[in-house]
């Protein structure tokens, strides 16, 4: 999986899980709500000062949106 699209995914999980909307994630990590969904939807890679804002809003570790999705034991 590319590098984008694995951060896209992680994103888009975590900030539901954390119950934000894509405003509102923006609004915290002083960011516009487009890029967020441009990040989303894999239109820009996002520079490491980027993962380092989203991670603390998200309360997680820069490394978990950059984290391959670990398969589940049937």
């Amino acid at each position: 999986m590319e590098i984008r699209t694995l951060f896209a995914d992680n994103l888009r999980k975590h900030r539901l899980q954390r119950g934000l909307s894509q405003e509102e994630l923006a609004h915290q990590a002083g960011l516009d709500r487009t890029y967020i969904s441009s990040l989303e939807r894999c239109v820009y890679a996002a520079s490491i000062d980027v993962v380092a804002k989203v991670a603390a809003v998200l309360e997680i570790e820069p490394h978990e949106l950059l984290e391959p999705k670990v398969s589940q034991p049937d």
